[in-house]
């Protein structure tokens, strides 16, 4: 049909979250959110504020939306902005030119998150801050990286900690989930899976699943050591 062929091109997948999933995860953002503006502006005004909350707005998707995510577990988030943001004031300090600095911070970042095995996209946007940010986050120098970056950060996860905990299914970070204790972890043999059951079960699971048709497809063969038409 016309309408799968353009969702396949556009990239728009299966929705099969329910509504009080999406409610809960957009209160947890405001939340979270809220909570940052008010601290960035205390230690860097409202002005400069603009350049430092959309880093923070962008984890808080992956904290309340995704919060399974490879990319917004502890060490993600904690690294992630912590390491960019270092990286940003010294693209800042050490070279001539805005816009390389600009470029350089967020490159670097990119490389240095993958390095420190610590990927978290909004770290882009810390780093870039830095560079790009008004008078008072460039007077902060290296303190950038604690006022107001690590405690926005240690802020968000204390709130998506606290947040996520009252919801048994959206525990965070993704460690505290419980085990079931039906399923034998232990197990080396199990039952062929149809590749439409491993789709519906993945749709019974009540979170957006960042991962595409094509590459369930991959994890389905790989898993089961066959080819999938």
């Amino acid at each position: 049909m016309l309408k799968n062929k353009i969702s396949y091109y556009l990239g728009i997948g299966d929705n099969s979250v329910t509504n009080l999933e999406k409610i809960i995860s957009g209160i947890g953002g405001f939340i979270g959110i809220f909570c940052i503006i008010y601290i960035s502006t205390l230690f860097v005004g409202a002005e400069e504020a603009v350049y430092i909350v959309p880093s923070m707005g962008a984890s808080a998707v992956l904290l309340f939306a995704v919060p399974h995510s490879a990319l917004g577990q502890l060490w993600n988030v904690i690294g992630g902005h912590l390491i960019s943001a270092a990286i940003g004031v010294a693209c800042y300090q050490w070279l001539p030119s805005g816009g390389i600095a600009a470029a350089a911070s967020v490159g670097l970042a990119i490389g240095a998150m993958y390095y420190a095995r610590c990927i978290h996209p909004p770290g882009g946007a810390t780093a870039l801050a830095a560079v790009i940010g008004g008078p008072n986050i460039h007077a902060l120098g290296y303190g950038y990286i604690l006022t107001p970056v690590a405690i926005n950060t240690a802020t968000i996860l204390l709130v998506a900690l606290l947040f996520n905990a009252f919801f048994h299914w959206r525990r965070y970070p993704a460690f505290l989930l419980a085990k079931d204790p039906d399923v034998d972890y232990n197990q080396h043999a199990y039952a062929p899976v149809d590749y439409a059951d491993f789709v519906s079960a993945l749709s019974q699971m009540d979170t957006f699943i960042d991962l595409t048709e094509d590459d369930l497809l991959k994890i389905y063969r790989f898993a089961t050591g066959r080819d999938v038409n």
